[in-house]
């Protein structure tokens, strides 16, 4: 999705008016909305995590066994809680740059830069998922052991999140570099 849209004068269709990047047969703004369709459901999917988790970041502070913590939970906490605010800027961020660009002709752009606010999110999302686990592991073990459990689930969540797409697109672009061409109707290139 962070591709750059062919420009108005070179559709990069080829002569039967299909995309040759694609496989499909859709204008710019045509895939400009299907683009737009399909990043509106994945943000969909990380923002409700993301208000789950934020709003129970938002509700430790509050807890009687709160003034227990040590200074370094409780700036774990702190760093947790703004690297959770970040994570939903980001994710809420491609809704407020669509509406206020709605109309102005600018759909591809739009999405482009929506595309790369929902990447940082997700990695903003990783930094908070790796620190809230971070704080609980540490509360509830009170040892080392913590900081070896939250570094197996943040790679875990490297190799969920970015290995796994990456090495589907070495593996896709390996496959036409042979001549396969990949499965019909799908673009993986989003």
């Amino acid at each position: 999705m962070g591709r750059i849209p062919a420009s108005e004068g070179d559709s990069g269709r080829d002569g039967t008016g299909a995309n040759p990047e694609s496989g499909r047969r859709e204008s710019e703004e045509e895939r400009a909305d299907r683009q737009w369709g399909e990043l509106l459901q994945e943000l969909r999917v990380a923002q409700t995590g993301v208000q789950i988790l934020f709003g129970f970041l938002l509700a430790v502070v509050f807890q009687p066994r709160f003034a227990d913590l040590s200074t370094v939970d409780r700036n774990i906490y702190v760093v947790t809680v703004m690297l959770g605010s970040a994570t939903a800027a980001a994710l809420i961020g491609p809704v407020s740059y669509h509406r206020l660009l709605t109309g102005r002709r600018m759909k591809p752009q739009t999405v482009i830069w929506a595309s790369r606010l929902t990447k940082l999110g997700l990695g903003l999302l990783f930094c908070t998922m790796c620190s809230t686990l971070l704080l609980i592991l540490r509360v509830a073990l009170h040892n080392v052991v913590a900081l070896w459990l939250v570094g197996a689930m943040g790679l875990w969540f490297l190799v969920c999140w970015f290995v796994f797409p990456l090495w589907a697109i070495v593996r896709g672009n390996r496959e036409q570099g042979d001549g396969e061409a990949p499965p019909s109707g799908l673009d993986h290139r989003g």
